[in-house]
Parts: structure tokens; sequence; C-alpha cells
């Protein structure tokens, strides 16, 4: 951060390494989503189970250290505008998508109790997030939580975020416990966004060295995820941000070499698909356990892992031609201050 507050981190709309990394995340969460799924259902694993627990300790550290990486460029907005762009912004599509997956899911709810429960329970979403929504339920929060304390000193607000995070606060609420598990990452995302930019022109200029840190670190992650050392306190806060680092160097490298640009694409709409993979992937994994074509539980947690990334993709494009923008575009209707050029639905802005 300059003298004024500014950032030297560069302003451009997009960041071809920051959408890489995105993309990487996004396919990770998924990919937990519908292995885990996949095997709860079937009651075994597969060879996709290692994949999910080695992404286990920096799949969502980087996802929200990312997401704060360009809260700098904003933070000093008018109240008015940055409420919009940080809360309203996300609340909308949750409303929207929320909705949704109760239509979705309402006759099962049903069958086990009632509708007059079902009922309950969508309501009860506002309070405690529903699903794989609970990502775009804390953002706002996030975002709200570090404006309020600008003004307090940021080493001391780091330092309670990651005793916070050591503490593995666990109310049974997802917003208090997510929060302190979290939430130092968001905020690192925000403070030390020029040494993260640093990190990735360092990469840039120096893959061959970037290589031999990303190999190490692989080793170290796989050995300590499978000694069970990786849940330890104090251990999973550095492999969070070890992992995150990672993602980031990946994610340069990947930008450098211009190699899968699928999952640059992924990154650009990474909050599409987070939106919309649950629909494609539970109706996927349904069809092959049902039908037993495939008998590989691995192979079949592959499939479903496409088929939510892909198939995500495919409703939102769908939607786009059949006008059905509201489900990925926030209406003017729904603008508490005057709406931007090409407003889409973005993570970091």
């Amino acid at each position: 951060m300059d003298a004024n507050g500014g950032s030297k981190h560069p302003a451009t709309p997009r960041v071809d390494w920051v959408d890489y990394a995105k993309g990487i995340c996004i396919v990770m969460v998924v990919m937990m989503h519908s292995v885990l799924g996949v095997e709860l259902a079937a009651g075994e694993t597969g060879f996709m189970h290692v994949l999910v627990a080695f992404a286990k300790p920096f799949r969502m550290p980087d996802f929200f250290l990312i997401s704060g990486l360009f809260l700098p460029l904003v933070i000093g907005r008018d109240w008015r505008i940055y409420l919009d762009r940080k809360v309203v912004h996300f609340a909308y599509f949750y409303v929207v998508w929320v909705t949704i997956q109760f239509a979705f899911k309402a006759p099962a709810f049903a069958a086990e109790s009632s509708w007059r429960d079902v009922g309950l329970l969508y309501l009860e979403s506002f309070i405690e997030p529903f699903g794989t929504l609970w990502f775009i339920y804390l953002l706002p929060i996030f975002f709200v939580v570090t404006k309020l304390t600008r003004r307090i000193s940021p080493l001391a607000i780091w330092l309670v975020a990651a005793a916070l995070e050591t503490a593995r606060i666990a109310t049974g609420w997802t917003v208090i416990d997510e929060f302190c598990a979290r939430f130092v990452y968001f905020y690192s995302g925000y403070l030390f966004a020029d040494y993260v930019f640093a990190l990735s022109d360092r990469a840039r200029k120096h893959p061959a060295l970037a290589l031999a840190a990303l190999a190490a670190w692989a080793i170290i992650n796989a050995g300590l995820v499978a000694l069970g050392a990786s849940e330890w306190k104090i251990v999973s806060l550095m492999l969070g941000f070890a992992g995150a680092c990672a993602i980031i160097t990946i994610g340069t490298l990947l930008a450098r070499a211009h190699w899968l640009n699928f999952l640059r694409f992924c990154g650009e709409h990474s909050i599409v698909i987070y939106l919309a993979f649950f629909l494609p992937m539970a109706a996927t994994r349904t069809l092959l356990l049902r039908t037993g074509v495939i008998p590989d539980i691995g192979t079949v947690s592959l499939i479903v892992t496409v088929a939510g990334v892909v198939g995500s993709l495919v409703i939102w494009q769908v939607a786009l031609r059949l006008n059905a923008k509201f489900l990925f575009e926030r209406p003017e209707a729904f603008w508490i201050a005057p709406k931007k050029a090409g407003a889409m639905l973005q993570a970091a802005e």
C-alpha cells in the first residue's frame, strides 16, 4: 500500500493469473462436492478421494484470499456504493439461488416431514446459509467488517483473525464458524495484496525456481495430509497460506505459458459455476449411480465433477439465450447505487 492508502498493484479489470487461480479453486470446490456426494451415496471411496483430501488445506483459503485481493481499490468508496457492490449484489444472488435450490429439493424435504417444515427451513436459510451457498452469504459480511475496522490497526485485526482460525470455533452456526475459520485469509488478501502481486511477478520471471518451490510444497502438503497433521492448529493456518501461494504460483505459470485456457474461463465465471453446479452435479450423480453403467466410483466422481463444471456453464448460456439474465445478472431494480457499465456477477468487483 502506498502512503495515500492506494495500492501499487494493477488496476486492470481482469488479471490473467487471478482468473487461472480462481478457475483452479472453483474446479476444486466442485470436485469436493461431487466426490464426497458420490462416495456418500455409494458407500465407498474412489481414487478421486485422494485429490479432494490433498486440496482440503488450501481449497477455500485461496478462494477467500483472492476475493479480498482487489478490495484496496474500492474500500474507500462511500457506503452507498460500497453496500450496493459488496452486499446487495451478493444478497440478490443468494435469494435467487437459494429459492431455486429449494424448488428442486422441497418435494424430498416434504416427503420426510411436511410442507410446513419446508417453509420454515426456507426461512431459516436466511439465517443459516443453505448448502453450497454459504460462500456468497459470507462474502458480504467480510466486506462490511473489513470496511468497518479500517481505522483499527491492521496488525491487531490480522492477529485476532489468525487466533480465531486457530481456536476452531464450533457453535453449529455456519456464519460464525466459517467467519472465524476463513476471515484471516480474506483479510490477508486485502492487507497483503501488493505482496501477492509481487509473488506472482517473481514466479513469472523465475519459472524454474517457482516449479521447484511447487514440488517441495506438494510433497510437504501431501505428507502432512497423509499423516493427519494438516488438521492440527497452526499447521492448518500455515498450510492454508502455503497452498494459496502455490495456487497463485500455478496460476501465474499457466498464464505465462497460455496453457489450459478453460481454467481461466472458469475463473472469469467462478461465481456463475458456484451458483449453478449443484443441479448438473446432482442429476449426473443420480443417473450414474442408479444405472450402474460405470462401476468404478472414482470414474463416476470424475464424470460428475466435469458435469458440474460444464453443466453450470451450459445453464448460464441457456439462461442468457432464454432472456433469463436475472439468474446471473442483477436487474436494475435491485441496484441502490448507479449501475456500472457492463455489470456482471464477479467475486472481486
